[in-house]
């Protein structure tokens, strides 16, 4: 496996609602009882009591100021579990070094790029799942990923696409069994580094990208440190994770 030219793109989607916008890649009291509240407190609704005026019910705000400028896909709400599922990929040591070295030459050009907390491959679109949907969802994802073993390479894959095409295609009937959305059409594979509130590609294209390959070909055992064994696939629910190990 070998690693494409560095792509700059824009996203109207989200992974994991953490990524809109442009990428670099490469390739969350009530009173004691016998107790009368105090005309100020108010005491908690029951929850059976909110289900029965979902319209009426209060929604936290989504301040986008608290997560880098990101903005939600779609609205929060009750019982709502935003879900993804992915590759996970742990980055070593020498990977890091590489990003060292890429981030802050990427910045030059688009100052508001923010290094990625962790990386990942994605395998489907952030997708809305109600709670009692997600262990039967997790099963289903189990069944149909569990003969599958794969390589991948960070940032961008240029080998192994079909292997990848069909392990999507397992997650995509997952997605159509639940009716949700399935993956892109036609999509290629990779690990985002950084991001960025906006589209930037323009002053990603270019140059910039071809600087920043330079620096990767350049790079010691680059074509080595760019491999990396896939032993499970991961699926982020809410603030819940499960794994299903590859064989």
């Amino acid at each position: 496996m070998s690693a494409a030219p560095l792509v700059g793109y824009s996203s109207s989607g989200s992974e994991d609602e953490a990524e809109a916008g442009a990428r670099v890649r490469l390739g969350t009291g009530g009173c004691s009882r016998g107790q009368s509240p105090l005309p100020s407190q108010k005491l908690p609704v029951p929850d059976s009591v909110l289900d029965m005026f979902p319209g009426t019910e209060e929604r936290p705000a989504d301040d986008s100021a608290k997560h880098g400028g990101r903005v939600r896909t779609f609205p929060h709400e009750r019982g709502n579990w935003a879900t993804h599922v992915y590759v996970p990929y742990e980055a070593r040591e020498e990977f890091l070094d590489l990003l060292e070295v890429l981030l802050p030459h990427a910045q030059t050009y688009v100052p508001r790029l923010v290094r990625m907390e962790a990386f990942h491959l994605s395998l489907s679109q952030s997708v809305v799942l109600r709670h009692h949907w997600i262990l039967p969802f997790v099963q289903a994802l189990k069944g149909r990923v569990a003969s599958f073993q794969r390589t991948f390479v960070g940032l961008e894959v240029t080998s192994g696409h079909t292997q990848f095409l069909d392990l999507v295609s397992e997650v995509d009937r997952v997605m159509e069994e639940f009716d949700l959305t399935t993956f892109y059409q036609d999509p290629s594979f990779h690990i985002s580094l950084a991001w960025c509130v906006g589209d930037a590609r323009l002053q990603l294209e270019g140059q910039c990208l071809r600087e920043l390959q330079e620096i990767v070909g350049e790079f010691e055992d680059s074509e080595t440190l760019l491999r990396a064994h896939a032993e499970q696939i991961r699926c982020k629910s809410g603030n819940k994770f499960f794994s299903m190990p590859l064989k």
